[in-house]
């Protein structure tokens, strides 16, 4: 059977799986859940940046044909770290009876799920708002963990519904949704791929009535930024049914700031309102941590090439911020960024070691971040480049961190990565304890990614994951060679 077919005929599995056990299906983190057959294909190969090979697609489809006869609980599954261990450690076992004993504590269960529930809410249906719901409708699965029951928004025109159905369709930047969006207008309903999701209008977040909607203990994800601190955040806590608050943005004051991956362990029960940082303190604290763990950090300059936003003006007009009043698209834009003093907050040990400038540039999405760095141990491009791979395949932080050393690779490569940020190995340089490292990342959708962990994290929904151990054991070996090297 040709790799064509072998596709083809994945996908009812993977919907089976999916819809029947609650089980969503990846490889190396890429959902293969609602993707069409180039998707699959693409996804395989994709495997070649992780493994140096192809992802072959006569050993995934074997392998997802026996999950499916697992009669699975809800779980996430890695298919292509699981068929890696299966090479390695599998033995003289079958391939059933290798999968039963790694997936021992959700085999038989189909589709159970001890997960809790939990409402969220979209406060602003902006940029951020609309890729937050890609995610949590992707995520639904059987109607455990994270379920997306409103967005609230302020009503823009009679046709607002249908406008915001429309927006949450297509994407000029992102492309369009995989799937079917249906409205409602008479109840006020957006329903995506099963999901019915209230619209909500309301200009004041203190006083909607989540109940009347049957809405209860929500997490509210503000992604407006209208709110940075604790006074104006708390405002949404005064609604009824609403638990906890997010926001989409660094926050101010005491409130903390989390990067997932890095101290999202530091969330507690008691914290009603929490940040989540911005895109660019998101791509480069994995990094920084990673980099001063090895070489130590004395200090250092970080300097943004950022996408333009919407906070900025099409053509020159009056704008409050310096510079920004002048055309986005026509422009680089220098402007102030906080990202270098905010890592602090997620990163005590960098404090006040870290400057930082950003330039704004005529593209849509995607941005860079270059990390100029002092450090105590003096090293090369090549072990920084081992290093940081590894880092990106084997550590606990290779949800956030990505490497890549293609000669080809530009900005768009990297539109709907769902890392933090990505290496350019091939543009790191090493003079001795002189450091500069290159880190794309999406600051659109690698950061949404980064917020709906952190929304996992608050609300404790996590499936189990699959493999329980990988390579990420064998590999501390290696790290901790790199480490004394």
């Amino acid at each position: 059977m040709g790799r064509e077919a072998l596709a083809e005929a994945m996908i009812p599995v993977i919907g089976r799986l999916y819809r029947e056990n609650n089980v969503v299906t990846s490889i190396h983190g890429r959902s293969l859940v609602n993707t069409s057959t180039m998707g699959i294909l693409k996804a395989h190969r994709f495997a070649r940046r992780i493994s140096k090979e192809e992802l072959p697609l006569e050993e995934t489809a074997p392998l997802l044909d026996v999950l499916a006869g697992l009669e699975l609980g809800a779980a996430a599954i890695d298919i292509a770290r699981l068929n890696e261990k299966f090479k390695s450690e599998g033995g003289g076992l079958s391939l059933e009876e290798f999968l039963r004993a790694e997936l021992a504590g959700v085999v038989g269960r189909r589709g159970a799920d001890d997960r809790s529930s939990t409402d969220v809410v979209l406060y602003g249906f902006g940029r951020i708002g609309r890729l937050l719901a890609r995610l949590l409708i992707e995520k639904a699965g059987g109607g455990h963990g994270l379920r997306l029951r409103a967005i609230v928004v302020r009503k823009g025109a009679e046709n607002d519904l249908v406008k915001r159905a429309s927006l949450l369709r297509r994407d000029s930047v992102h492309g369009s949704f995989e799937g079917t969006i249906r409205v409602d207008e008479a109840a006020n309903t957006i329903t995506a791929n099963g999901v019915q999701i209230q619209v909500i209008y309301s200009e004041n977040p203190s006083t909607v009535d989540y109940t009347a909607y049957g809405i209860k203990d929500a997490l509210v994800v503000d992604n407006t930024g209208r709110w940075r601190d604790a006074e104006g955040l708390s405002q949404h806590l005064a609604s009824k049914g609403v638990a906890r608050v997010l926001l989409t943005a660094p926050g101010k004051g005491d409130l903390k700031n989390i990067v997932h991956g890095i101290n999202h362990s530091s969330i507690l029960d008691s914290d009603t309102i929490v940040t989540a940082a911005s895109c660019t303190t998101n791509a480069i604290t994995p990094v920084l941590k990673a980099l001063n763990d090895r070489f130590g950090v004395i200090h250092g300059h970080v300097e943004t090439v950022h996408s333009f936003t919407n906070d900025q003006n099409l053509i020159d007009n009056f704008h409050k911020g310096d510079r920004r009043g002048r055309s986005a698209a026509l422009n680089m834009v220098i402007t102030e960024t906080g990202a270098a003093k905010a890592v602090a907050k997620a990163l005590p040990e960098l404090q006040g070691r870290l400057t930082g400038n950003a330039i704004r540039v005529p593209t849509p999405d995607v941005s860079m971040a270059i990390l100029n760095l002092s450090l105590e141990t003096g090293t090369t491009k090549e072990e920084v480049n081992d290093y940081l791979r590894e880092m990106s395949l084997h550590s606990e932080l290779r949800k956030q961190i990505d490497f890549i050393d293609s000669p080809e690779v530009v900005s768009t490569d990297f539109v709907g990565s769902r890392r933090a940020g990505i290496v350019d190995g091939l543009a790191t340089i090493a003079n001795g304890k002189n450091l500069v490292v290159y880190v794309w990342y999406d600051n659109e959708f690698g950061y949404s990614c980064q917020v709906v962990r952190v929304v996992e994290e608050m609300a404790g929904v996590k499936r189990p994951s699959f493999p329980v151990r990988d390579v990420v054991e064998e590999a501390m070996p290696v790290l901790a060679a790199l480490g004394s090297a």
